[in-house]
């Protein structure tokens, strides 16, 4: 007999955050916030006088086809999401990948992320681990 697993939506939905949507707002952000890059990842972040964190990622097609876009967009809101809760509020954070990005895993996302994020100045907390 197989077991029986009940799946929720609870977990799974940001608590703290919005998507970003409109490309006024990506535009904004683009041309008023400040960036900084790394191999797989872009990361851009703009004040935006609200109480909630709004993501918006962007992946070209020079990334891949739209099944690697998207696979991208699923890591980056994942990874976002694990770690929300260490993130300051009031925020717009657009993502966006580079070619680099299309061939990569889970937790090299995760870790450019993290790692932009340090450099912003935007997490509460950083932790680092280094793999033996």
């Amino acid at each position: 007999m197989w077991p029986i697993f009940l799946i929720t939506q609870k977990g799974s939905k940001m608590v703290f955050s919005e998507s970003l949507k409109k490309n006024a707002d990506f535009r904004n952000v683009y041309e008023n916030g400040k960036s900084y890059a790394d191999k797989y990842l872009v990361m851009y972040v703009l004040e935006n006088n609200k109480s909630i964190n709004r993501l918006g990622i962007s992946a070209s097609k020079k990334v891949g086809n739209s099944v690697v876009r998207h696979r991208f967009a699923r890591l980056v809101r994942e990874s976002y999401r694990l770690h929300e809760n260490i993130f300051n509020s009031g925020l717009d954070i657009v993502v966006v990948a580079r070619k680099s990005a299309a061939s990569v895993g889970f937790f090299e996302i995760e870790s450019a992320l993290l790692h932009l994020s340090k450099l912003h100045h935007i997490i509460k907390i950083y932790f680092y681990v280094e793999k033996n």
